[in-house]
């Protein structure tokens, strides 16, 4: 090999560097996660029954095992640092079980989520959907129970228990005797009466709803079936 095509040392390490740094970019272009499909980001021009049916369209997907996981990246996380805009907002339980965004296959800054036992609409809870809802723009305000609901479960037996455990048992029982003893219905009760207490606990909220700009949802997420029922508010 003459001398004008004869690599040197310092020529083959520049080769060998770039020749990995191609590599790598390749391998991180094919462990890319693929573009989101069109109409899984929440339009902002939604009113709210379309914010509503938006949602619905994420259950069933999860329902169907088809989640499209949207944004739930590092970018995502970025894009709505310096402000929130939620479409919807939560009272649901804090029951480990029932994941909001997961459920609805939403991801980060579309859903302002509060959760407590129960999914009661205690003062600090209306207190945090008012803002949600009048300073945020959320124009969904959905209440989540879900199948299984041992605060709903323990209110009907009413039995002594330590603590404050105790304290939302007044927040549920009126559910419960309205449901005469059928724990399923006093869940579907539980959250109907959740509904219209925060309706008629808020005058934020009830002017909200009665502009048109909020509506209040309700609905039971199936423990087993994944899929949430809704239930009628009235």
């Amino acid at each position: 090999m003459g001398d004008a095509t004869r690599m040197t040392v310092g020529d083959r390490r520049r080769w060998m560097a770039a020749v990995a740094a191609g590599g790598a970019v390749a391998a991180a272009t094919s462990k890319a996660s693929p573009p989101r499909e069109p109409g899984r980001l929440p339009p902002r021009d939604m009113n709210p029954h379309e914010a509503l049916e938006f949602l619905q369209a994420g259950n069933a997907r999860f329902v169907a095992g088809k989640s499209a996981a949207p944004n739930r990246d590092i970018e995502r996380l970025r894009e709505v640092a310096p402000r929130q805009a939620p479409f919807a907002a939560f009272l649901g339980c804090a029951d480990s079980r029932v994941p909001i965004e997961i459920v609805f296959d939403q991801g980060f800054g579309d859903l302002f989520v509060t959760r407590i036992a129960g999914n009661v609409a205690a003062t600090e809870n209306i207190a945090s959907l008012e803002f949600a809802t009048h300073v945020l723009g959320a124009k969904v305000l959905y209440v989540l129970g879900h199948t299984s609901c041992g605060a709903v479960s323990a209110a009907a037996k009413a039995e002594p228990v330590p603590g404050q455990i105790s304290a939302l048992f007044q927040l549920i029982r009126p559910a419960v005797r309205a449901a005469k003893g059928d724990e399923n219905v006093a869940i579907q009760e539980n959250v109907r009466l959740q509904a219209q207490t925060l309706v008629e606990a808020s005058t934020v909220i009830s002017a909200l709803v009665a502009a048109g700009k909020v509506l209040v949802a309700g609905g039971i997420f199936d423990l087993q079936t994944g899929k949430v029922e809704p239930v009628e508010i009235g």
